[in-house]
């Protein structure tokens, strides 16, 4: 189906095991898990995640591991209808895992593991098939990936968004400058900019980018700068169980309402209420709403 809207999405891939416990208590400790959930998953992947199930197609760009894990990682994605022949297996590397643990608030622990030894080049990336994309979504955590992908699509024309969450700030230098919409989380404006303050950091960004620029600030709704003034979209209250992938659910349906035309005001509400749906499930990623619970949700009185 060619009218639906199509994004590549680059950047890491692991396997989380997810654990929910009450309360995060400093070791030694040992806390029971109330709940557990696996999932393939990573900040770009669970953006693509989150523009498939609310009813675009995305194409996912990665590396992973020339192990058995590698192999789940593609069919787990595959099963979800994500066009899954842009993950590239690097020989001779492991796959990346990592373990979340979730407390009663819904705030989380993260601890991944990637092969250090894993080979960075994007050589291989299928660029010429950006021709068919109408958009491209890239991380942080593969910046030789991202930078070479980037500069493939805009020198093609097409529309570009980096998700500007916490790195070193020669990465964010780097990569973020390349965006069409330069979308941070307000934890990685903070940091590139080094200012205190979300709406002075973004004029700051603003000054050096063209294009847009904006700050997805959790249960403060999202920022962003037009004509030159701080713009803003409240996020809906909601009783919160797992706020991990949130801000990535929040990247993918912004980036769908975006291509779908919607004004930047509709989309950022759109893709608040996304997030804000998510946080209201466990298990990372998989608790992204469909695109019938959005739609229901913003049809109730403000």
């Amino acid at each position: 189906m060619r009218n639906r809207k199509h994004m590549v999405a680059v950047g890491g891939i692991c396997t989380t095991a997810i654990f929910r416990v009450p309360h995060i208590a400093p070791p030694p400790a040992k806390i029971l898990a109330t709940q557990h959930r696996e999932v393939v998953d990573g900040m770009a992947i669970s953006a693509a995640c989150a523009f498939q199930k609310l009813g675009g197609q995305a194409h996912v760009w990665g590396r992973v591991g020339d192990d058995a894990e590698g192999d789940v990682m593609r069919r787990a994605l595959s099963a979800e209808g994500l066009d899954t022949q842009g993950l590239f297996t690097v020989k001779g590397s492991r796959s990346s895992h990592a373990t979340v643990i979730v407390d009663g608030l819904g705030q989380r622990l993260v601890v991944p593991f990637h092969d250090p030894q894993v080979d960075t080049s994007p050589h291989w990336l299928p660029l010429d098939t950006l021709a068919n994309i109408d958009l491209l979504h890239c991380d942080v955590r593969w910046v030789d990936g991202a930078h070479a992908a980037l500069l493939a699509a805009r020198a093609r024309g097409i529309p570009t968004m980096v998700d500007g969450d916490v790195a070193p700030r020669a990465v964010l230098a780097q990569l973020m400058p390349l965006a069409d919409y330069a979308v941070f989380s307000d934890a990685g404006l903070l940091a590139y900019t080094e200012l205190p303050d979300v709406p002075q950091a973004l004029l700051q960004v603003a000054q050096q980018h063209s294009s847009h620029v904006g700050a997805s600030c959790g249960a403060e709704g999202y920022y962003w700068v037009e004509n030159g003034r701080i713009e803003h979209v409240a996020a809906p209250q909601v009783d919160v169980v797992d706020t991990l992938a949130a801000g990535d659910v929040f990247h993918g349906a912004l980036a769908l309402a975006i291509l779908e035309g919607q004004s930047m005001r509709s989309a950022a509400r759109f893709a608040c209420v996304a997030a804000s749906l998510k946080c209201t499930q466990f298990g990372g990623r998989l608790g992204c709403p469909t695109r019938a619970e959005v739609e229901a949700e913003l049809q109730k009185p403000s």
